[in-house]
């Protein structure tokens, strides 16, 4: 499938959850963290590669396991944000959350 179709069905993903988000913020929170974008990916994986199934399986066995750094992201901000802090700082604190996360992550999965 050609770069670009992929790049404009995924932004436009992005995009409705944007949209959805303004006017209802926990539906599109919902939306945001469904496995809309592992569904593209998984699709897009398939689709290059798809006599490769160890790539799929590797895939999906990644992005199961990374879901426990994204709730900390999630929970990190959410503490944050309740404590008040200036958001520049909620999203520096809970990206290096996050990437302490990752590193362990990618250390259990080795």
């Amino acid at each position: 499938m050609p770069f670009i179709v992929k790049l404009l069905m995924t932004v436009a993903i992005i995009l409705f959850c944007v949209q959805v988000g303004r006017r209802f913020p926990s539906l599109g929170g919902l939306i945001a963290t469904m496995p809309l974008t592992s569904l593209v990916v998984l699709l897009w994986l398939y689709v290059d590669h798809g006599k490769d199934p160890d790539l799929l399986v590797n895939y999906s066995k990644g992005a199961m396991f990374g879901i426990l750094p994204s709730l900390f992201f999630f929970a990190a901000a959410f503490v944050c944000l309740k404590k008040g802090l200036p958001f520049p700082a909620v999203l520096g604190i809970s990206f290096t959350v996050w990437s302490l996360g990752a590193v362990v992550h990618q250390w259990l999965l080795r």
